[in-house]
């Protein structure tokens, strides 16, 4: 084994092994468990719903991105919560809680008169902090998995799913709330987030350790955070995780300069909208194509290079719709192989889920977060400070250097230890 398929196998190596999940594994149901976090999140409150009819209501842009900012947090702070889903019951119970209690709060805050309320943007708020049970349960049971390569069919899947579910879910209730009763729009909101939770009712049986007591459990996740966290080579995964490729940091920037290539607003809505969900997903499942030998590190660096080469098309190419077309088609298609590959990593990291696998789940994920945030303050400088091309300019750069860097990194450890083995 060289340095490069090496990489990981001490985490997935660690003493923090938990009973396997019995039955078949069924990585692909992870695509339908992923659903109510999915519409909660990537639907109504991300994807545009909420905006929407915020709108509706006459709500200023300001206040509404306020109200946007202020629901999304969740989505940053639920490995504060999230460890929960490690105790008490099984984790496809968990999964089952959380998307009730989310559809539930949803729907309790679509009745009421204005969105912007306190009360409904609090129901919101509360609802995407339920969602996000879903999330740190999904991903203490894909650690569970017992094979490499059903960790990325899952990894794929589960961002799959999480794609698609958001994006027919904001054509769904847009829909309904242009055409249908307002009585409708709630019970399909309640409906859409709560009932994908059932999925879970498929999900392999996984029983839940008993210590001998109180300062038992606390030694024992010390142990298994310790074998996580507490290693030199937790410090490349780390800094991977923080570094620009595949951040997707261009995907809501993108419609903002569609009109330089002399792109369309319908045209913009179908890009970027359900064609560019679609293209997420298929470049998701995609990943499932690659052999899983190759530690998912590396696949994740060389898919971070080929999505920074498509945004040369963009940087380099003309301002007419043509180039438009092709760039975001390609970029959208690796970004979902990115975000499929960025899973495999999280799960790589993780090891085995142990007896904490959700909570050190939430932790290591929410690290992603941080590279697109700063990336969307660095594409919109870019966008500034040079025009249009200036934008995926900006994140095709700085994110090509950072693979390049990280690749650089991964292939000369490789050689030191072929040099040695010889």
């Amino acid at each position: 084994m060289n340095e490069i398929e090496a990489v990981g196998a001490e985490a997935l190596l660690t003493p923090t092994e938990a009973p396997a999940a019995a039955g078949p594994e069924r990585p692909w149901l992870f695509a339908l468990l992923i659903a109510p976090s999915a519409v909660t999140a990537n639907g109504v409150i991300q994807g545009g719903v909420l905006a929407y009819l915020l709108r509706q209501q006459g709500v200023g842009i300001g206040h509404i991105s306020e109200i946007i900012s202020l629901v999304s947090l969740p989505t940053i702070l639920y490995f504060l919560w999230s460890p929960i889903t490690d105790f008490f019951v099984q984790r496809k119970i968990w999964v089952m809680m959380g998307a009730l209690a989310a559809g539930l709060m949803m729907a309790v805050a679509f009745r009421e008169p204005s969105l912007a309320s306190k009360r409904a943007v609090w129901l919101i708020f509360f609802s995407a902090c339920c969602s996000q049970l879903v999330i740190s349960s999904c991903g203490g049971m894909m650690g569970t998995l017992r094979t490499e390569r059903a960790r990325r069919v899952a990894s794929s899947f589960y961002q799959c799913g999480s794609t698609a579910f958001g994006a027919a879910s904001v054509f769904v209730l847009v829909k309904v709330s242009d055409r249908g009763p307002h009585a409708l729009l709630i019970a399909l909101v309640a409906a859409l987030i709560a009932v994908p939770g059932l999925f879970a009712l498929g999900a392999p049986r996984q029983g839940v350790e008993r210590g001998e007591g109180f300062g038992d459990e606390m030694r024992k996740l010390g142990r298994e955070f310790k074998a996580t966290f507490w290693r030199w080579s937790a410090v490349p995964y780390t800094v991977l995780l923080l570094f620009p490729m595949n951040s997707g940091a261009a995907v809501g920037l993108l419609p903002g300069i569609a009109q330089d290539y002399h792109v369309s607003g319908s045209q913009v809505a179908w890009m970027n909208g359900v064609g560019g969900a679609l293209l997420m997903a298929a470049g998701a499942l995609a990943a499932t194509l690659i052999p899983a030998r190759t530690r998912a590190s590396v696949v994740y660096l060389i898919v971070g290079l080929v999505n920074a080469a498509t945004l040369a098309v963009l940087w380099l190419g003309p301002l007419h719709p043509a180039v438009y077309f092709a760039g975001a088609t390609l970029y959208l298609f690796t970004i979902g192989t990115g975000l499929s590959t960025f899973t495999a990593v999280v799960l790589e990291f993780l090891g085995n889920s142990g007896k904490s696998g959700s909570g050190r789940y939430s932790i290591i994920n929410s690290l992603g977060n941080i590279p697109v945030l700063y990336m969307i303050r660095l594409d919109g400088w870019g966008g500034n400070r040079w025009g249009a091309r200036g934008l995926p300019g900006m994140e095709c750069v700085v994110g090509a250097a950072g693979a390049l860097l990280l690749l650089a990194y991964f292939l000369s450890r490789r050689s030191t230890a072929v040099k040695l083995q010889s």
